[in-house]
């Protein structure tokens, strides 16, 4: 008899969407309402998205062959799917947005891709889950924030922030399979404590490393109204880092589990709402 080893919802099911989206002339400019700083944050951002989905996908496989819960194993290769094409999608993005703006890709990916090299060669496999944890609850919160409060975007080209949305619902939906697996292995509540404080740190100092390069590179770095406006946009209003610590700090919790949150509504609304334009294979 096998163990139930998912604790999502047992009528969740989810996988992979086939998007399209046309990003070249929005990327090529302050897409983000005219704002240097919104938009570089959220460039920034995509630009770790390629080398981070990989990491993850890798580090959930290789315990693949230790889970007996059919449901968890279809929740697994369902997050292989939807993390591959998130991955695609955003070097698409990436790709664009260096050769309308004139960015070096490499600059940015070099420090990424030299601390995944060490992680791959120094860190145990449950300590690099961990990181996979962690990282998947700070994109869960984030993507709850936005898809929620519906005001990250205010302002922002509709192409844009389509992309966006769509990976935020997917982000939703496959919020607790690292997380479960962890679990299922014999993750500690240390070890996914731990990796937490970890990756936040290097979540947000690669993001902002990378927001720094390309102000500075579009003659902003030092414009004290696009730094006034950022910190309000991130900390005032709207305040999106703001309005997720709460939220961050669940995660702290002994018993914590991504879906004691069940924000299904969000990902039904989307599917009602633009579902319908974006075809996706279910598993």
């Amino acid at each position: 008899m096998t163990s139930k080893q998912s604790k999502s919802p047992d009528a969740l099911t989810f996988g992979p969407r086939r998007p399209s989206f046309e990003l070249a002339e929005a990327l090529a400019g302050d897409w983000h309402s005219g704002s240097a700083f919104k938009t570089a944050y959220f460039n920034a951002m995509s630009i770790l998205f390629p080398l981070g989905e990989k990491f993850f996908i890798d580090s959930v496989r290789v315990y693949r062959n230790q889970i007996d819960d059919p449901k968890l194993l279809d929740e697994i290769t369902a997050f292989q799917g939807q993390e591959a094409t998130h991955r695609l999608q955003h070097q698409t993005y990436n790709e664009l947005l260096c050769e309308q703006r004139g960015y070096d890709l490499d600059r940015f990916e070099r420090p990424v891709r030299d601390r995944m090299t060490w992680a791959y060669r120094e860190l145990s496999a449950r300590r690099r889950l961990a990181g996979t944890v962690a990282n998947e609850h700070l994109t869960a919160i984030m993507a709850n924030d936005m898809l929620s409060q519906k005001d990250a975007f205010m302002g922002a080209d509709p192409h844009v922030a389509a992309l966006w949305a769509w990976h935020g619902v997917e982000e939703t939906e496959h919020k607790a399979v690292a997380f479960d697996v962890f679990v299922a292995v014999g993750g500690t509540v240390r070890e996914r404590r731990q990796a937490l404080m970890m990756n936040t740190y290097f979540f947000f100092k690669d993001t902002f490393r990378n927001l720094c390069i390309m102000l500075k590179h579009d003659g902003k770095l030092w414009s004290l109204r696009e730094w006034l406006s950022g910190f309000k946009y991130l900390f005032v209003r709207p305040g999106v880092l703001r309005r997720v610590f709460f939220a961050y700090l669940g995660f702290y919790r002994k018993d914590f589990h991504p879906w004691q949150h069940d924000n299904r509504e969000l990902i039904a609304e989307w599917e009602k709402d633009y579902g319908r334009t974006v075809s996706r294979t279910l598993v």
